[in-house]
């Protein structure tokens, strides 16, 4: 499914993220939590919070696994990356979001605050955490210090 952790899509404090095929030829995004105490929180803490949520702008949780200090989460591939890239970049202006998409993002994050059942406090909302899917929807990454 991962190609042996071949293509990395990103890392942070929590771990790695990489890009996966399922047998559907679906692609996924493979979360791969570190060892620590603090990561074990997190795991079981952002597999409880997305578990109960279905929302249009949140990535979607497709699975997880749990082997001693082993813990991956697979959620469905964000093909246009994070904001980050986009905003926090030298590109040429071509390439950055428009202020009407910048908006928009904007608009469907504060709705996941608010539109959302249960509520959730994300507490770490950051354009990193902001994902695009293939037509520049917002989806909101990385529950690990959520609370609903």
């Amino acid at each position: 499914m991962s190609n042996l952790f071949k293509e990395k899509l990103g890392h942070g404090g929590y771990g790695s993220v990489y890009k996966g095929k399922l047998s559907n030829a679906s692609l996924v995004a493979i979360k791969i939590l570190g060892d620590s105490s603090s990561s074990r929180e997190e795991f079981i803490n952002e597999v409880a919070t997305i578990g109960r949520t279905s929302h249009v702008n949140v990535v979607r949780l497709l699975g997880f696994c749990s082997n001693r200090n082993k813990r991956g989460l697979v959620y469905e591939f964000m093909p246009n990356g994070s904001l980050e890239k986009f905003i926090l970049s030298d590109k040429p202006k071509g390439e950055r979001f428009s202020s009407q998409m910048l908006y928009d993002i904007a608009i469907g994050i504060e709705y996941l605050h608010n539109g959302c059942n249960p509520h959730i406090l994300h507490f770490d909302i950051k354009p990193d955490n902001i994902l695009s899917d293939y037509n520049f929807h917002p989806k909101i990454s990385d529950f690990g210090l959520a609370r609903p």
